[in-house]
């Protein structure tokens, strides 16, 4: 897909990004480990969930059950009273569903495949997504509200609940994604929603690492020179 960036521009765009990333880099106890289970965990627990919530049960979960086995082998009215925390109680079940099947389908090792991984109970396709990039730095897309409101403001396109769903946004973000440092670029990508590309407040446009080559700040800047 052409996004009418140049070659140089769209290296001088992930280099900026990533070196922003670096700077800001917010540290959570799954991002210091690249254990792919601990990793899966993690991503199904933030699911629908603020992660101040997610960083105490996490903790504990994983101190707890450090392996498939042993929570499938731990008291279960224990376990589910840790999960319980996180308050979606459906997740309970499908967590189990998930872990009994690595444990007896794969060994206790959560499978590197993205096929084989997406037929895990409660595994999406963001969710296999994340764990093959941040466990094993595969380049990965990582399609979300949060990354489609960056592709959408930095391309000038309308962006709606369903463009995560939308190819063309995937394009885009495939185009972009740097495949060298595809984990930098994805915790990066992730932190600039979450610190500078905001969704309920004004974003934070002079502090983007994007902001040269930023439709959405262009024409904000347009907006005010005709004002």
């Amino acid at each position: 897909m052409t996004l009418l960036l140049s070659s140089e521009d769209l290296l001088l765009l992930r280099q900026s990004l990533n070196d922003w990333g670096k700077c800001h880099f917010r540290s959570f106890p799954w991002r210091e480990s690249s254990n792919p289970y601990h990793i899966l965990l993690a991503e199904v627990f933030l699911h629908r969930t603020q992660v101040s919530q997610v960083e105490r049960v996490y903790r504990h979960f994983v101190q707890r059950y450090p392996q498939p086995v042993d929570l499938l082998n731990a008291d279960a009215q224990e376990s589910r009273n840790v999960l319980f925390a996180l308050g979606l109680h459906w997740r309970v079940d499908l967590l189990m569903n998930m872990v009994r099947e690595i444990q007896e389908k794969y060994a206790g090792q959560v499978p590197r495949d993205r096929q084989v991984l997406l037929t895990l109970p409660g595994v999406s396709d963001y969710i296999a997504g994340a764990v093959r990039c941040f466990a094993w730095n595969e380049p990965e897309v990582l399609l979300d509200t949060n990354t489609v409101r960056i592709v959408g403001r930095l391309l000038g396109w309308k962006v709606k609940d369903s463009s995560r769903r939308n190819a063309r946004f995937r394009l885009a973000l495939e185009t972009l994604l740097d495949r060298e440092h595809p984990r930098t670029f994805n915790y990066a990508l992730l932190d600039l929603a979450h610190l500078v590309c905001l969704k309920r407040q004004p974003p934070l446009c002079e502090e983007c690492p994007l902001k040269h080559w930023c439709q959405f700040k262009n024409h904000r800047q347009e907006q005010r020179i005709l004002l």
